[in-house]
């Protein structure tokens, strides 16, 4: 599975090439066209639509629902990323969301299934939506920056991140983070959305 986007950052659109047979899981009403032959399988009310490229591949153009950037992010199989749950847009089924020790740390047992970031591992493009431009910001070791939780889009695991309340006396909320901070040490990368999510 390949990824090329256009018409980014204002309003992206992701054209996924897919081999003989390969799939690719994204919203079902996200799809603006296609080549001849691909299949789709609809997914529930939360649950993403699966397209399937017929014998000799294909390609599927894909675009949010709302305006605003789409960026391709490679996984090579040994390094996993946190995402921000609401950011994950499209995927291949060898890009798997699953449970991380550092996200149990960091929101508790019951955290990690209702925070603002999910973990993800394995091979191949995870496409993600984000409401702006996104920006890298390259940590060297033992460099330190501090991000509003909607702003994150993504981070290797391998970046060292805390999670600590603004004012301890002020509301907080793990699911939207609210009244939280992430503070990043490098070396690492780390994806920001110029603008809030939702």
């Amino acid at each position: 599975m390949q990824v090329h986007t256009r018409h980014t950052p204002a309003f992206g659109v992701a054209r996924v090439i897919l081999g003989p047979g390969e799939a690719v899981q994204a919203p079902g009403e996200s799809m603006v066209a296609s080549s001849f032959g691909l299949t789709e399988v609809a997914g529930g009310r939360k649950s993403p639509s699966v397209f399937t490229a017929p014998a000799e591949g294909g390609w599927l153009d894909l675009a949010p629902s709302v305006a605003g950037d789409v960026y391709a992010l490679e996984f090579d199989g040994r390094t996993g990323w946190c995402v921000a749950r609401h950011a994950v847009f499209a995927r291949p089924a060898s890009v798997r969301a699953g449970a991380w020790p550092g996200l149990r740390a960091m929101f508790g047992a019951e955290g990690t299934s209702q925070g603002f970031l999910e973990h993800y591992s394995g091979t191949g493009p995870l496409v993600l939506a984000c409401a702006g431009p996104v920006d890298q910001f390259h940590l060297a070791a033992g460099e330190l920056i501090s991000v509003h939780p909607r702003h994150v889009l993504a981070y290797p695991d391998t970046v060292q991140c805390r999670l600590r309340a603004v004012d301890p006396s002020a509301q907080q909320s793990i699911r939207t983070g609210e009244g939280l901070m992430l503070d990043f040490a490098g070396p690492g990368t780390l994806l920001v959305q110029a603008r809030k999510s939702r």
